[in-house]
């Protein structure tokens, strides 16, 4: 009877922690690369660069991911420095990377346009190698991305992404191409063209965000709404670039954003048309004085002030003052700012 008893006792206290130990040894030998573990479920996946996770990387934890999920399923990335550069495909949705917080948990590269290919990271797809002509080309901007989303219906939170190359040229933190991307808390930093939404027609939300740079560092032809966010000009330039296409409603969207700056910056343009329909407006925002008093440029074409859509509406600050503005932007009245909402122009 004694030794039943003692039986019961060991099953009772030591098979659990024999479960647990296998199923963590399973867990980390998957994240490995080896077998056993199914990963086509709505269970949460963890990151840790200290090895205290599923996965080390991001990455990792992106390809175990199944293709177009209809499930949520969130990534959860632990404090630390993640030095990927990182593309979340098209053939995945519903995923959710949440940082333990943005300060932190910070994803990075250091790509600019004018590396030559040969002695950067980027790579063809599927295996194949850069030839020696294109070994020797000069990067560009559209490959020079720290993340770039093609998926849609993806969301970031809490997280960290940036550009930390050499002010040697044009550097994006953020490329986006899925549609129905959410960017909740995060933090944008680079120097050039630090947040690109580079497909026309998708819509992007942005809240709580800073993002921050100097020239033209926030561009492209998708419909993006900014809530709340701290906008920071890093040096005398342009903030936004919008290439909005003809046939779309809107562009960029602000409202209720902080638009600040770095010491001793004091010329600063609300934006540029780098296509001639770009559709920008600030609304319920407060500008600091680094904004100039006409506001807007015309990128050094008069033809696109009869094409660039550039409007306000009860924006606060000393660069808010719309006496000097140019003739060409344009002042929303109460009646039109009311029917541009969040529902009405991304969801």
């Amino acid at each position: 009877m004694r030794r039943i008893s003692f039986f019961i006792f060991f099953l009772l206290c030591y098979l659990p922690s024999v479960s647990a130990a296998i199923g963590a040894s399973a867990s980390v030998s998957s994240s490995q690369g080896g077998a056993g573990i199914s990963y086509d479920n709505p269970d949460t996946l963890f990151v840790a660069r200290d090895g205290t996770g599923q996965f080390r990387n991001i990455s990792e934890a992106i390809e175990v991911c199944r293709a177009f999920m209809e499930y949520h399923k969130v990534i959860f990335v632990k404090r630390g420095v993640y030095k990927e550069k990182l593309i979340i495909p098209s053939w995945l949705t519903n995923i959710e990377i949440c940082g333990e917080d943005a300060e932190n948990t910070i994803i990075t590269y250091d790509d600019h346009a004018n590396i030559t290919m040969g002695d950067g990271s980027w790579a063809m797809g599927d295996g194949q190698q850069l030839t020696p002509a294109l070994q020797r080309q000069k990067m560009g901007t559209f490959r020079t991305y720290t993340l770039k989303v093609e998926g849609s219906d993806i969301t970031l939170k809490n997280i960290t992404v940036e550009n930390n190359a050499a002010r040697l040229g044009q550097a994006v933190a953020l490329h986006t191409e899925g549609d129905r991307l959410r960017f909740i808390g995060c933090r944008f930093l680079g120097h050039q063209d630090t947040v690109y939404t580079g497909v026309g027609g998708t819509r992007l939300y942005f809240e709580d965000c800073y993002i921050e740079g100097t020239t033209d560092f926030i561009f492209g032809p998708s419909t993006a709404w900014f809530e709340n966010c701290e906008i920071h000009s890093k040096a005398d330039s342009y903030i936004t670039a919008a290439s909005t296409p003809a046939d779309v409603a809107y562009g960029y969207v602000f409202n209720h954003c902080r638009l600040t700056a770095d010491e001793g910056v004091s010329r600063v343009y609300l934006g540029r048309p780098w296509r001639p329909y770009a559709y920008t407006l600030f609304m319920n925002c407060t500008m600091g004085s680094h904004i100039v008093p006409a506001g807007w440029d015309n990128w050094k074409n008069a033809e696109n002030e009869k094409t660039a859509r550039y409007l306000e509406y009860n924006n606060t600050g000393e660069g808010a003052r719309t006496v000097e503005r140019v003739a060409w932007s344009r002042q929303l009245s109460k009646k039109e700012a009311a029917g541009i909402t969040l529902q009405h122009v991304v969801f």
